[in-house]
């Protein structure tokens, strides 16, 4: 199975194309935008097309990174993804943030639980909490800093993501620490969407609603046609 790989969720804009059968990379593409990721995306993966030697018709699924993450970015990503596999004929499978930089850490730390933790903002933490065999027991959810620590101390786990430093500071303790960047490898998503049936289409997790609020108050009165300027 030939898999077609899309993360936006972060200021990375990527695609790969992965051999499940062989458990291989084909080819990839990788641009550090922080923004202008729908400007990009078919670029992007065109070039990663081009460079694993494969065409979309040589696909058998899309896989996409669902968030939590930039809200614009996500949407990208995923409607993308959705719009692909339709076209296509070909399912779409939607992979966590944190999950795949769980899968990171736990690649680096086999056999231990993994707290996959991002700065949100707010004094918030978008939390997952992950055991041996990296099965989720908790998230993912909202969390305080507070309660990220007692998750990590309690489970005694490896930490991963943007908050695990601050995770590991406010704790006043060491931990052993994955990836601390935002997103995972384009590549890492693409493992682990090849290893699960397709299920639901995928949609953004977003966790908690858009920053932007509509400023219902500033709007205008209507005016009829015939009503004077």
């Amino acid at each position: 199975m030939k898999l077609l790989a899309i993360d936006c969720a972060a200021n990375l804009c990527a695609a790969c194309v992965y051999d499940a059968g062989a458990g291989r990379e084909l080819g990839r593409e990788v641009r550090d935008l922080g923004k202008g990721h729908a400007e990009h995306l078919m670029a992007v993966i065109e070039t990663a097309l081009q460079a694993g030697g494969v065409g979309y018709p040589d696909l058998d699924a899309v896989a996409v990174s669902i968030g939590p993450g930039s809200f614009t970015g996500l949407r990208v990503g995923v409607s993308t993804a959705r719009g692909l596999a339709l076209a296509l004929k070909i399912p779409a499978i939607g992979v966590t943030t944190l999950e795949a930089l769980a899968a990171e850490a736990a690649s680096a730390f086999p056999g231990r639980a993994v707290l996959a933790a991002l700065d949100a903002g707010r004094e918030e933490i978008h939390a997952a909490l992950y055991d041996e065999a990296l099965a989720e027991t908790y998230g993912p959810s909202v969390a305080t800093l507070s309660e990220a620590v007692t998750m990590a101390i309690n489970a005694k786990a490896v930490l991963a993501g943007t908050a695990a430093l601050q995770i590991a500071k406010a704790a006043g303790r060491v931990f052993d620490t994955g990836p601390v960047a935002a997103t995972a490898d384009i590549a890492t998503y693409a493992r682990l969407a090849s290893a699960r049936e397709p299920g639901e289409k995928p949609k953004p997790l977003y966790l908690r609603g858009a920053d932007a609020k509509s400023q219902a108050g500033f709007i205008l009165p209507r005016r009829d046609k015939g009503s004077e300027p």
